[in-house]
């Protein structure tokens, strides 16, 4: 009676840890949401899939769960890392109700990592990740948490930065940011990291606000250190100071 949450990574083969592609490999049953089912059927065309749609976490969940209790093996995957806007969280709370249900994480390469290394090197100082998406949390709340990352001056990486009904998110987030930062602060925007398509365009926090984007990018405001050197968005830790 095993369970594991997956971590994909990115979307790529290349992308997944050995231990994600291991536990996958070992399942007899892949659940997951349609998108990532998709992604997973291309590598792995011998497995049994079961997906479901956005906004049917706790039903997915479930039924993984059930599955597993039936005495299948299940790899539960979700896109980037299992933890990060993952479902390890909640495979954990619904599994208090499968108590012989093993369940195990598995850790995957979140897009704050595979699309900064796509930009070059902006993490390499402190950095705070922050979903626009409002589905959840609150936007009073986002505001706060966008207002008090800027004020500390954090390299901040923005997920789920807009959709059809929140194509205003990012300009809305610029300008909480430029309260605090300047308007020539280096951003970065990654499209489909890691999968067919993918893009990136390094710019000003000022120009950013007009910026096309969707729930397949990813944003990367940087520091009042971070720079632009040879095209790459780089945040140095302060090396030279040592």
């Amino acid at each position: 009676m095993k369970l594991y949450v997956v971590g994909i990574g990115a979307g790529s083969r290349d992308g997944m840890t050995l231990a994600a592609e291991n536990a996958v490999i070992s399942s007899d049953l892949i659940v997951g949401y349609t998108v990532y089912i998709k992604i997973m059927q291309k590598y792995f065309p011998e497995k049994e899939f079961v997906s479901t749609p956005m906004r049917q976490e706790r039903e997915r969940v479930i039924y993984a769960l059930k599955q597993a209790e039936k005495g299948k093996t299940v790899s539960l995957v979700c896109s980037g890392d299992s933890e990060v806007y993952g479902m390890a969280g909640l495979a954990l709370e619904l599994g208090a109700n499968y108590p012989e249900v093993d369940i195990e994480i598995i850790p995957g390469v979140t897009a704050a990592l595979s699309g900064g290394a796509v930009l070059g090197a902006p993490l390499t100082h402190d950095f705070a990740v922050i979903s626009l998406s409002d589905l959840l949390t609150p936007w009073s709340k986002i505001e706060n948490r966008l207002e008090c990352a800027a004020m500390g001056d954090f390299v901040i990486v923005l997920y789920n930065p807009s959709s059809k009904n929140r194509s205003e998110y990012l300009k809305m987030a610029c300008e909480i940011l430029l309260r605090h930062k300047s308007a020539e602060t280096i951003c970065g925007c990654v499209r489909n990291i890691g999968r067919d398509g993918e893009s990136s365009e390094i710019t000003t926090l000022e120009k950013l606000a007009e910026f096309q984007v969707d729930m397949f990018t990813t944003v990367f405001i940087g520091n009042s250190e971070t720079a632009e050197i040879n095209g790459k968005m780089v945040t140095p830790r302060g090396y030279r100071n040592v």
